[in-house]
């Protein structure tokens, strides 16, 4: 049975990267045929003054490499998965049974967070490389992003509280909160909380990186707790991210981009409950740990913001801080593998915590 799950699990993976793979060469064809880059570089923070120290460094970059290559990410795990589910109903067998790991009540809603948060990601995107954003920066604005953000976590936490009969969450070494109507808005703003993150993808292979370590992690909490559709889901990312990730490292093919940090980040909010006090789990209660590069980098963007305002003066030359380091001399490719390596380590201390037992 072991070994039936873990072919469940890494086959899919495997086929998402070489589909990732095989996807790239079109997607890339398509962008740098219709210049799918920012025209003009420079970013602005949001007050919507603009970003000197950031624009110095970032000038060369923006200009020349296209967006959009989130689409590799959510393209070849959609493929994935309906292939798969094709399989499945069309030769229905043990096998194709088997590897099947679309179901209503596991991996449903993370496939529709994962695809909807793409899919208006990649319209800000075309926004931004088109000019015709509603801000300066072009793309959408905050303020409509965070109300889609807003009513996709409605719709998950509806569909946790109201279908799954969700509304405990976990705490560790003091048991299980049972938190009623209140688990809605407690998800929206875990939510949103998550989906603020992505501001992290700026450097190449940053992003992707971290994004991997981080859904492998959840994926491993899932299959300790047999969850296997949804560690199959959290590993076929994983197996998205790589091919991406192939294309990413310096000097990028493409940048990530809101198609795929916005669908990721919200994605990554589900999974988190979904591994939760729903299995006597820890999922939501870890995440600033496993997650601790996308939690620092909120984190710097809240200190600066209201040092700003009440200080009168920043704390990090740039926020987030990874930008910081950056303009205090460190190459990016430094700052990335730093990334990286604090990834792995506080993915693993976040993996030992959640599979430390179940919540007492």
């Amino acid at each position: 049975m072991m070994i039936q799950d873990v072919v469940k699990v890494f086959v899919p993976t495997a086929i998402a990267f070489f589909v990732g793979i095989a996807m790239t060469p079109f997607l890339t064809h398509y962008l740098y045929k219709y210049k799918m880059w920012k025209k003009k570089s420079g970013k602005c923070d949001m007050s919507g003054c603009e970003t000197p120290i950031f624009n110095a460094l970032h000038k060369e970059r923006e200009v020349g490499t296209p967006k959009m290559g989130g689409v590799i990410i959510w393209g070849s795990v959609l493929i994935t998965i309906a292939v798969i589910w094709l399989l499945s109903e069309l030769f229905p067998n043990s096998t194709t049974g088997k590897l099947n790991f679309l179901h209503r009540s596991t991996t449903w809603l993370p496939l529709f967070t994962l695809i909807a948060g793409s899919l208006i990601g990649l319209i800000d995107d075309f926004y931004e490389v088109l000019g015709n954003g509603d801000h300066v920066a072009g793309g959408l604005s905050l303020k409509k992003r965070l109300l889609v953000v807003f009513c996709i976590s409605l719709i998950g936490a509806w569909w946790f509280y109201a279908k799954l009969g969700v509304s405990n969450v976990s705490i560790p070494f003091d048991g299980i909160v049972s938190m009623g109507i209140w688990f809605i808005p407690f998800f929206s703003l875990v939510m949103l909380g998550v989906y603020s993150s992505g501001v992290i993808d700026g450097i190449d292979g940053l992003a992707g990186g971290v994004f991997a370590t981080i859904f492998s992690a959840y994926g491993i909490i899932a299959f300790y707790q047999q969850q296997i559709d949804i560690s199959a889901f959290c590993f076929v990312i994983v197996g998205g991210l790589l091919a991406f990730l192939w294309f990413n490292i310096p000097p990028a093919r493409f940048y990530m981009a809101e198609t795929g940090t916005m669908g990721l980040t919200i994605t990554l909010a589900v999974v988190a409950f979904l591994t939760d006090a729903q299995v006597n789990g820890k999922g939501v209660a870890v995440l600033p740990v496993v997650a601790f590069p996308l939690a620092i980098t909120v984190l710097s963007n809240v200190i600066q913001v209201f040092s700003k305002k009440f200080r009168h003066k920043k704390v990090f030359l740039i926020a987030p801080i990874h930008h910081h380091f950056e303009a205090i001399g460190w190459p990016a490719y430094k700052v990335t593998m730093r990334y990286w390596i604090l990834s792995i380590i506080f993915a693993l201390i976040g993996v030992i915590v959640a599979l430390s037992g179940p919540v007492m």
